[in-house]
């Protein structure tokens, strides 16, 4: 199939989903052996062997100096280097109906990663990161597209996160995209893992349908 841009190998046969009747433009993805294949061929779900470089690519676009380099950094709200560790990830992905996607180039280079998880009809999205010396290429806006594939693919009919409210220019980047200020609001408490905050902080709530 070469039309609508996707590139596939001889040997795999690609198809529906038994009974799923959402063959429209909008939710472009398709089932091989029962796994979702999305319809960016970067996009796959992680698997436990990719934790240290999740966590790695996380912490550099979150955390410390490295995350300076692109627009969604931290540093000046959250002190430290750690965003996460290994076994933070390992907890979130064992969590029921939780699933990691990653965003790898050809050579397996995980460049973007995000965190979804079902909660009834709706998916929670978090960990959403994207190389700061690659934001702004469109990757984070292929991760949003898959998150809504998934979503959809598992019946779901929004997706809402939560975003540290003092971020207007991430937070005017998801409302292009969508997501709307709910009105809700939830303190942002210190932990152990994830850095000293360096002000009060709080988190908006964002959703958008899907």
């Amino acid at each position: 199939m070469t039309g609508g841009g996707w590139r596939y190998s001889p040997l795999l046969i690609l198809f529906f989903k038994s009974g799923d009747s959402r063959r429209d433009s909008s939710a472009h993805f398709f089932y091989f052996c029962g796994m979702l294949l999305f319809s960016d061929p970067h996009i796959r779900f992680a698997v436990r062997d990719d934790i240290p470089d999740i966590m790695r690519l996380l912490n550099s676009a979150y955390r410390g100096e490295s995350s300076r380099k692109g627009w969604t950094t931290e540093a000046d709200l959250i002190a430290g280097d750690v965003r996460t560790d290994e076994k933070n990830l390992l907890d979130i992905m064992n969590l029921e109906g939780s699933v990691f996607l990653k965003y790898a180039e050809p050579e397996g280079t995980i460049i973007g990663c995000v965190n979804l998880q079902k909660h009834a009809d709706r998916i929670y999205l978090g960990m959403f990161s994207v190389s700061p010396a690659l934001q702004g290429e469109g990757v984070g806006k292929k991760i949003l597209k898959a998150a809504e594939e998934y979503a959809r693919s598992v019946h779901c009919h929004s997706i809402f996160m939560s975003v540290i409210s003092v971020r207007s220019k991430l937070i005017s980047w998801y409302q292009r995209h969508g997501y709307a200020d709910t009105g809700q609001r939830k303190p942002f408490f210190e932990d152990e893992l994830t850095g000293k905050h360096l002000r009060e902080l709080e988190f908006i709530i964002l959703e958008k349908p899907v």
